[in-house]
C-alpha cells in the first residue's frame, strides 16, 4: 500500500513539475511595436454555422484590427438562424469594404464540417498569411499585429494563441478549464517549439495563423478532413512536413465563449474527447484509469480514514497530500489563464463529469450515430488497439 501511495504522490509531483516548467516556457504573446506598412497581407477566415449570437461581435473585432493590410472572409455554412442577416448588416457598415461573405457548399462525404468550411475559406483567400479563427472569439485591436510580429521573429510556419475563455454558468466554470488542465499538466509546452516530433503538439483552433506556403505544403485542411479535433492534427501535419510550430499565451488579446451552458458543454466535449485521442479505445481507457487513480481514489482513502478514525500515512496523510497537489495544479492553471480559482476546489467533481463525458464520447462513436454538433453527425473509424 505504501508503495502505491508513494507512486501516486510522485506522479502528481511530476505533473506539478511539468506545470511549473510550463509557466516559464509558455510565453505571453510579445507586445510588439507599430505595424510594418510593408508587412504581409493577412486573410482572416471565419467559418460560421448558426452563429447568430456571436458573429457580429467576432467580425466587428476583426474589422477593427490596427494591422494595415488584411481582409476578413466569413463562410456561412448553411446556417438556419440569423447568421447571414447579421453578416449583411456588417457588410453595409463603415468597415464593410474589407468583409467578404461566402455561401458554403454542401458537405462532401468523408469531411467534417469545420474542416470543409476552412478549406473553402482558404481557397478564396488572397493573403500571404492565413488566420483561422472561430465565430465565438473576440479580438483586441492589436491581436493580429502582435501575432504577425511573433510569427516573423520566431520563424514559425504555424502559430497558435491560447485565448481567455469566457465562462459564465456553473457548468462552464467547472468543465471548460479542464481543456487547459489536461494540456498544461501532461504536455511539456517547450517541446512544441524545440522538437520537430509530432508527438509534441499544441494548438487551439480558436486562433491559428499559417504561412500560406506551409498551409499549402500540407494540403491545407484536406489533410485533416476526417479529424474532428483538427487543430492538433494540423500541428502534427506541419511538423511531419518539416515545419516549425509555436504557441503563445494570448489571453490578453483574444477571448472566446466556447460553450453556453451544460448542454453545449456536454455535447461539445463528447464530440471532441474521444476524437482528440484518435478514437483509440486504449488511449481513452488509459485516460479514464488515470483520472480515477490520481484524482478520485485519494478522496476514497481519506473518507475511509475519517470513518475508521485511522489517520495513518497510507490511508490519510499521503492521499491528503495527493489531493492538495491536484487542487494546487488546478488553481495554478486557473490563475495562468485568467480563470476563477474556486472551481479548482471542486476538481474531483469535475473529474467525475469528465469520466461520464468520456464514456458518452465513446458510446456515441462506437454504438451510436457518431458525435453530433450543430445539426450534423460524424461517424468515423474506431481504433480498438
Amino acid at each position: 500500500m505504501i508503495i502505491y501511495q508513494l507512486f501516486i504522490l510522485g506522479s502528481l509531483l511530476v505533473f506539478l513539475g511539468i506545470v511549473l516548467k510550463n509557466l516559464v516556457d509558455f510565453q505571453d504573446l510579445p507586445a510588439g511595436c507599430e505595424a510594418d506598412p510593408s508587412g504581409p497581407m493577412v486573410s482572416m477566415l471565419v467559418p460560421a454555422r448558426n452563429e447568430e449570437l456571436n458573429i457580429a461581435g467576432c467580425v466587428s473585432s476583426l474589422l477593427g484590427q490596427d494591422y494595415p493590410d488584411f481582409e476578413v472572409i466569413v463562410l456561412d455554412d448553411q446556417s438556419a438562424d440569423g447568421t447571414l442577416a447579421e453578416l449583411h448588416k456588417l457588410a453595409g457598415g463603415p468597415q464593410g469594404g474589407r468583409l467578404r461573405i461566402l455561401d458554403g457548399a454542401s458537405l462532401p462525404e468523408g469531411w467534417h464540417g469545420k474542416a470543409w468550411a476552412c478549406q473553402q475559406l482558404a481557397d478564396n483567400a488572397s493573403g500571404d498569411l492565413l488566420l483561422f479563427t472561430d465565430a465565438d472569439t473576440r479580438h483586441r485591436p492589436d491581436a493580429l499585429r502582435r501575432a504577425v510580429k511573433a510569427m516573423d521573429k520566431s520563424g514559425a510556419d504555424m502559430l497558435s494563441l491560447t485565448p481567455a475563455q469566457q465562462i459564465e454558468t456553473f457548468w462552464e466554470k467547472l468543465i471548460v478549464p479542464l481543456v487547459y488542465h489536461i494540456l498544461f499538466s501532461y504536455l511539456p509546452i517547450g517541446m512544441v517549439w524545440k522538437s520537430r516530433s509530432p508527438a509534441f503538439c499544441y494548438a487551439i483552433g480558436q486562433f491559428i495563423l499559417f504561412k500560406r506556403k506551409a498551409y499549402e505544403r500540407i494540403r491545407g485542411h484536406r489533410s485533416v478532413r476526417c479529424n474532428l479535433v483538427e487543430d492538433v492534427w494540423l500541428c502534427k501535419m506541419v511538423k511531419r512536413a518539416g515545419g516549425k510550430v509555436v504557441a503563445f499565451n494570448g489571453t490578453d488579446v483574444v477571448s472566446c465563449r466556447m460553450y453556453r451552458g451544460f448542454r453545449e458543454v456536454w455535447n461539445g466535449f463528447s464530440k471532441n474527447l474521444f476524437a482528440g485521442l484518435g478514437n483509440n479505445v486504449s488511449g481513452l481507457f488509459a485516460l479514464m484509469v488515470l483520472v480515477v487513480l490520481f484524482y478520485l481514489a485519494p478522496y476514497g482513502f481519506v473518507l475511509s480514514a475519517l470513518l475508521q478514525g485511522a489517520f495513518t500515512r497510507e490511508l490519510f496523510w499521503l492521499p491528503a497530500a495527493q489531493i492538495a497537489i491536484a487542487v494546487c495544479i488546478r488553481i495554478i492553471i486557473a490563475v495562468k489563464f485568467r480563470q476563477q480559482v474556486w472551481p479548482g476546489l471542486l476538481h474531483a467533481f469535475s473529474q467525475v463529469i469528465l469520466l461520464l463525458i468520456a464514456f458518452n464520447s465513446f458510446r456515441l462513436t462506437t454504438f451510436g450515430r457518431g458525435p453530433e454538433w450543430k445539426g450534423r453527425s460524424y461517424m468515423f473509424k474506431v481504433d480498438i488497439q
